[in-house]
């Protein structure tokens, strides 16, 4: 694993930070002694932050709390009789839905963007991930550009070349991160009644998502979860049997980590008869798989051509039933036969009902039952993986993706062709196939890190429709990234004139279907700026 740069902090720092982390010199802690509200706060600062989350906590948020009398806190209190409780439950009852009820906020720092999305496969945690929208990659924190650096790929032949290349993508992305400032600062002129602040961090939040994409995904992000002892359970599980060797690595680290404040809930995860089985049933069958898709879909068949979004299974009577299942819990009638009546309406009846259903909604947030639970809608998507980051964090969901290559090519954003900067970035996506290429054959699962975000990559989201709702109102608004935008607003399109589902699709009414805008962020930080001042006046 490569070595953590850990901080360095004062005499009296480390003495306030030993009170609330469980350890202060390596890439995985746990939050522990702090109000759950200070918890959350800190982990939704944390994204939008250059900081450690220890930084940010004592820069922050120690100001904010009284830490006069906490000199006595010990995280162990209570913890014995505890785990003699729960001891007590699970083996004589055997009841797992016990570990639901403890949690752990986490931090997992450090990590490349290919760990962060096994980090965030449980769909029963929560998580915040360092944003590359509001984080600049131009620095070197202790020397060195923050991506990955896998131990066995450094010692092998390919090592020289592979810290070669990336420091050259990360310099392009320092030369190209200023040349796009000056770009939108001589294109979108500064409102009259924008203050330098805003104004700074549109522009600056422009330029990040315009060059992203030559990012390589051993990228080092900060993570923070918060999960219960059952969800860190599976995710460990996974993560022990995880072809990923960086993925090996931090599951070790998590396990360490969370048996210091929850070890009664991880008992099984190394148990020979219990995590350990469970996870080479899970490496087998992945093998299995693995040699199955070689054997049906050698490598000289070609891979077919395929656009953005893709339908590619709905269920064609999805409005009936959904008429059905909102009507259901106000009969006591049987499914079947609620169905058949609904059925036998007009299309002016259904259309009574659907109105009912989704009501007067004032904004996004207003969403209907769980009737739109019962349509269902299936995408195959080949976006940028730079969208796919974004889009895969949402949990309500089922999702699934292939590994990220240089097989679909990448995507250049418009604007980059616009500021004259065409050639740094497609040099920038040359050297990162070679790179990919030259490692695929040794490294088969380190040769991603060296695949830079701007890279296409497939994957398949299976969603009903009310989850559509939310991810689709959500994700086309328009301060977000243009390249999930599309994604969304292309999935909107098919749900209605693919699908046929015009009524579902105009129940979403707050997809934003329009163009760019020139600062996506700028609406945004008036916004934020204008309650900061109104809560300073207040104060």
């Amino acid at each position: 694993m490569t070595p953590y740069i850990a901080e360095e902090f004062t005499p009296n720092e480390e003495e306030i930070l030993r009170r609330y982390f469980t350890n202060l010199d390596e890439p995985v802690f746990a939050l522990v002694n702090l109000p759950e509200v200070v918890k959350g706060a800190l982990f939704a600062r944390y994204s939008r932050s250059p900081l450690s989350l220890r930084r940010l906590f004592l820069d922050e948020f120690v100001g904010e709390l009284d830490i006069s009398g906490d000199e006595t806190i010990d995280a162990t209190i209570g913890l014995r009789r505890a785990e003699e409780l729960y001891n007590r439950v699970f083996f004589e009852y055997g009841d797992d839905s016990v570990a639901q009820l403890g949690g752990v906020h986490l931090a997992c720092e450090q990590s490349s963007n290919l760990l962060t999305k096994v980090l965030e496969w449980g769909r029963l945690m929560a998580y915040l991930e360092q944003s590359t929208r509001y984080i600049a990659y131009d620095d070197r924190p202790g020397g060195r550009f923050r991506y990955y650096r896998d131990p066995e790929v450094l010692s092998s032949p390919l090592g020289a070349r592979y810290i070669a290349d990336l420091d050259r993508q990360f310099e392009i992305y320092s030369v190209l991160v200023a040349k796009m400032k000056d770009f939108y600062r001589e294109t979108v002129p500064q409102g009259p009644g924008d203050s330098d602040f805003i104004y700074r961090q549109a522009i600056s939040a422009k330029a990040y998502d315009s060059v992203r994409g030559i990012l390589p995904a051993a990228s080092l992000s900060n993570v923070g979860i918060y999960g219960t002892g059952q969800a860190y359970e599976a995710l460990l599980i996974r993560m022990r049997s995880h072809p990923l060797p960086e993925a090996r690595d931090y599951a070790e680290l998590i396990l360490k980590e969370l048996r210091k404040v929850i070890p009664s809930f991880l008992t099984r995860v190394d148990l020979p008869d219990r995590g350990e089985e469970i996870g080479k049933y899970q490496a087998d069958t992945r093998e299995r798989l693995e040699e199955l898709s070689e054997h049906f879909f050698p490598d000289d068949v070609p891979v077919s051509a395929a656009p953005l979004v893709d339908l590619t299974d709905f269920d064609p009577d999805a409005e009936v039933k959904l008429v059905a299942s909102a009507l259901y819990p106000h009969t006591r009638h049987p499914d079947r036969v609620v169905e058949e009546r609904v059925r036998r309406m007009t299309v002016e009846e259904r259309v009574r009902v659907l109105q009912a259903v989704v009501g007067d909604r004032g904004n996004r947030r207003h969403r209907p039952g769980r009737a739109l639970e019962r349509p269902s809608y299936r995408f195959d998507i080949l976006s940028d993986y730079g969208a796919f980051r974004d889009l895969q964090r949402h949990r309500m969901l089922t999702i699934d993706w292939q590994q990220l290559s240089t097989t679909h090519g990448y995507v250049r954003p418009p604007d980059v062709d616009t500021a004259g900067c065409v050639n740094e970035f497609d040099s920038a996506m040359e050297r990162s196939d070679s790179l990919y290429l030259a490692m695929e054959e040794v490294f088969p699962q380190q040769a991603s890190y060296a695949v830079s975000l701007a890279y296409k990559v497939r994957y398949m989201m299976h969603m009903n429709a009310r989850e559509a709702m939310h991810l689709l109102e959500l994700r086309t608004s328009p301060q977000g990234h243009p390249a999930y935008r599309e994604v969304g607003q292309q999935m909107h399109h098919l749900i209605s004139d693919v699908a046929g589902h015009r009524a579902i699709a105009e129940m979403m009414q707050f997809v934003d279907h329009s163009s760019d805008r020139d600062l996506e962020r700028l609406e945004s930080e008036r916004r934020a700026e204008e309650k900061r001042n109104q809560r300073l006046s207040n104060e």
